[in-house]
């Protein structure tokens, strides 16, 4: 985890600057001159000028509506306090054929199968978004939604951990669920579930759901601990049953072949459960696990160019790397040291800084990472999350990064960070937001069954299989509700994007492409709202 002294310094003089605005304002004689406080009115409102033309992005409302979005994926029986409307309770029998209790959880896309290993990653990456983004997240007002978020997710994975051994995988399955074109509130697709367990071992399911809820247990240490200590045990449980039954959990549970297949194996994902749990228990045998096993498992070999929801790689790197600097470590100093040149090797590929161009990853005309076509800005949000935190990581250290192209600093990378977030929220060729909702264009058709269908709470009237294809699925207008806080697949390589309902590679959203967005939202409202306090304490 980033050191907190960065963070203090921060903290500690941003309340200086309002103090000191403050004493400002109580100074003031009561009957100043007239001439006086008009020229101070223009110079305000100057000062404010100059930071709306030099940001044009709300990074606050980007937060709240990140946030927002994963209240639209929710499985299950909603909770009073559900802000999006034109959802409700949906998957209220699921499991019950099996003899378990798996309400809840969360439809990854557009669809309403719950797919395990992206929801687990989903978790994993709004947890370190609170544990590296806390306080950002808390100024900005938006913690106890993130914290919802969190805990809807992990309250599932809870449910889904029925026994040392077995682990629900996934409810429902897409090839039946993609025949239809429903509301999930009228689901008649089946809510089969499936499980790993000790003859069927899933470990990269299981190494994922440990780490998400050993990253979990972390965020409610202070606030929920007896809640932190459960998913600390269901961590820990997990990680041992994916460490000892070894097995991609694609071989064990068919069906989800066709959609989040492991292509990248269980071994990222083992390396990935053990450092979040030396994260959050401090025992020396989980990281003596990460560096026993960096060769093996490839966190020392393999040199990767994207992170996501099947590759791990890159974050195992980054978060083994900036162990080095702490004395205790230096006894693994030699593998840890490798595991660090693995990220930097990432790092460096994003910026466009490795000497071979074949290693860096490819961009858009308009400045935008592409890795591929569909969904492409999932790898753009992650690469801009791990960025951002190593940014910060290198600003508290005092270090820069060194790339065969060249030293490159922190402030370059927050840089870089902030203008694939930017072009994210309407700075690109199309002028599009792809962040549903925010700003005054954006998706209007996003492949989303309860999005594109008359609300549920508007209309009770069932809706059939076919009917929804029929009546909704085609219809040229644009969806009834918005999918506020989505971020959608996005451009191809040329920039180019078309909004339409059956572009699904373009429009279609998922919870792992937001979820990194959260943790950076804040702290780019942060670095914002210092700078104009800087600007008003200068004046």
């Amino acid at each position: 985890m980033v050191g907190l002294g960065g963070k203090e310094g921060t903290m500690e003089k941003k309340m200086m600057v309002k103090k000191q605005l403050n004493n400002n304002h109580q100074n003031t004689p009561r009957f100043a001159s007239h001439s006086t406080l008009l020229l101070f009115s223009a110079a305000v409102f100057a000062i404010l000028t100059t930071t709306a033309a030099a940001q044009p992005f709300d990074y606050a409302d980007a937060l709240t509506k990140s946030l927002l979005y994963f209240e639209s994926q929710r499985s299950g029986r909603l909770p009073y306090n559900q802000r999006v409307t034109w959802r409700d309770n949906s998957g209220l029998t699921d499991g019950l054929e099996q003899g378990v209790d798996l309400v809840g959880g969360y439809y990854d896309a557009g669809d309403h199968v719950k797919f395990g290993l992206p929801m687990a990653f989903t978790v994993t990456m709004l947890s370190w978004g609170i544990i590296e983004f806390h306080d950002e997240i808390a100024i900005a007002g938006e913690l106890e939604h993130a914290l919802e978020a969190i805990k809807w997710g992990t309250d599932y994975f809870i449910k889904a951990h029925t026994s040392p051994n077995v682990l629900w995988a996934e409810v429902g399955d897409g090839d039946t669920d993609h025949y239809c074109w429903q509301r999930p509130e009228d689901m008649t697709t089946s809510r089969q579930a499936y499980k790993i367990d000790q003859s069927n071992p899933g470990s990269d399911l299981a190494g994922e759901t440990a780490a998400a809820m050993a990253a979990a247990s972390i965020v409610f240490k202070k606030t929920n601990p007896h809640y932190s200590l459960l998913l600390l045990h269901h961590a820990q449980e997990l990680f041992e049953f994916g460490d000892k039954y070894r097995g991609k959990y694609d071989g064990s549970v068919a069906v989800v072949k066709n959609y989040y297949a492991s292509v990248s194996g269980y071994m990222d994902e083992l390396l990935w459960a053990a450092l979040w749990l030396y994260e959050a228990t401090d025992k020396e045998e989980y990281l003596k696990y990460v560096v026993n096993n960096a060769d093996a498992f490839g966190g020392i070999g393999w040199a990767i160019t994207e992170f996501s929801w099947d590759v791990k790689y890159a974050g195992v790197q980054i978060m083994a790397s900036k162990l080095l600097e702490k004395e205790k470590h230096k006894q693994h100093a030699h593998i840890l040291k490798q595991y660090r040149s693995k990220a930097e090797y990432y790092l460096c590929s994003c910026l466009n800084k490795n000497n071979d161009t074949t290693t860096n990853i490819d961009r858009t005309p308009g400045g935008l990472l592409y890795i591929r076509q569909w969904n492409n800005m999932q790898y753009v949000t992650t690469a801009a999350f791990l960025l951002t935190i190593y940014s910060e990581f290198l600003q508290d250290s005092n270090q820069n990064l060194h790339c065969r192209a060249g030293t490159v600093d922190h402030e370059e990378i927050l840089s870089f960070a902030k203008s694939q977030v930017d072009y994210v929220l309407g700075s690109n060729p199309m002028n599009m937001s792809y962040l549903v909702g925010y700003g005054s264009k954006y998706p209007t058709k996003v492949h989303h069954r309860g999005a594109s269908i008359v609300s549920y709470r508007e209309n009770k009237g069932f809706i059939g299989c076919t009917q929804g294809y029929d009546h909704w699925y085609n219809r040229a207008e644009v969806n009834p509700n918005v999918l506020v806080g989505a971020v959608v697949g996005g451009p191809d390589s040329e920039d180019n994007f078309w909004d339409q309902r059956d572009n699904y590679m373009q429009t279609e959203a998922c919870t792992y492409n937001t979820a990194p967005l959260v943790g950076v939202l804040a702290k780019l409202l942060q670095l914002e709202e210092n700078h104009e306090l800087e600007l008003f304490a200068s004046y």
